[in-house]
């Protein structure tokens, strides 16, 4: 199995419906797939990843003082004295921070700030655009999902990036690059490393790779998506491995709600999903991001008014 890999340039052709059919299929059987020819600059995104394996460099020592690798050293510590151990499953083999158009971004590499206010522009054009096929093919109106995620034009949408590297490990049975878990959000699309592998998605039970593609993005759909399509399409499970060899880089910008939008279906077809403030869920995810998400819908599910006494 192969995650669906779309030209994104035939959207505007004579081959629109074949490519429609595509990201429909890409949404209702993965969750995932990968653009190539989506319009953004290659020569923009060479610098993305230069000024990203930069800041990383400058982060480095930190990352290799953390919780995490202090955690792996004194298993394998244990393990070298005779001790059984068990891997650890509450912590991921990640160097992470997150970028959004309200909080400090890194000023070195200088570069760093024009660099990535360039691409999350053009990424959020392409996230607007992707949304609008997703609206085409549920049968919605055109701006559908952006309207519900602005909360029908009174609030704006959060668009937050976070820069991700998981460097070498050296017991990668050990620990994981990142858990296993479905995304909270709206439409995510990942710059991934196109050399070091690691990204699956369980599709129909089995862990299959998000193959590296130079220049392409990965695309999955959240689970306000998975609610607004009343469950035709599907926020999948994914999971980083942690690799013995290589430096994975990750980039993931993220297109969400407002906290303060309501949820619900868009798509008529019974009741499979509650309506609840985007926020509330924000705030059971952060508690459950590792646990189904099933759970989760039911936490936030609005009580039903009771009759006034």
């Amino acid at each position: 199995m192969v995650v669906p890999v779309i030209d994104f340039s035939k959207l505007n052709g004579a081959e629109r419906a074949e490519t429609m059919a595509q990201i429909a299929n890409g949404c209702e059987e993965w969750g995932f797939f990968q653009l190539v020819n989506h319009g953004i600059p290659l020569e923009l995104l060479e610098r993305v990843k230069k000024v990203c394996s930069e800041c990383y460099r400058l982060r480095e020592a930190g990352f290799k003082a953390s919780e995490p690798v202090r955690t792996l050293e004194a298993l394998v510590e244990a393990e070298r004295r005779g001790e059984a151990v068990t891997p650890v499953d509450d912590m991921d083999w990640e160097d992470i921070f997150y970028i959004h158009d309200g909080n400090q971004w890194p000023s070195d590499p200088p570069a760093f700030k024009e660099t990535m206010r360039e691409y999350r522009a053009e990424l959020r054009k392409l996230a607007e655009r992707v949304m609008e096929a997703m609206d085409e093919n549920l049968g919605l109106e055109k701006g559908a999902i952006q309207r519900a995620f602005s909360g029908e034009g009174r609030h704006e949408p959060f668009f937050g990036t976070k820069v991700s590297h998981y460097p070498p490990c050296p017991r990668p049975d050990l620990i994981t690059g990142l858990r296993a878990h479905t995304d909270a959000g709206g439409v995510i699309l990942l710059f991934q490393d196109d050399q070091v592998g690691g990204l699956e998605v369980l599709k129909d039970g089995q862990w299959t790779d998000v193959q590296p593609l130079a220049g392409a993005i990965v695309v999955n759909t959240g689970d306000q998506i998975e609610v607004l399509s009343n469950g035709r399409y599907r926020s999948a499970w994914h999971r980083v491995l942690p690799m013995r060899d290589g430096n994975r880089r990750s980039i993931a910008s993220f297109y969400n709600p407002a906290n303060e939008a309501t949820i619900s279906p868009a798509v008529a077809a019974g009741e499979a999903y509650p309506k609840y403030v985007f926020g509330d869920y924000m705030d059971v995810y952060a508690k459950q991001k590792f646990q189904a998400k099933e759970p989760r819908f039911e936490a936030v599910k609005a009580p039903k008014s009771s009759p006034a006494a």
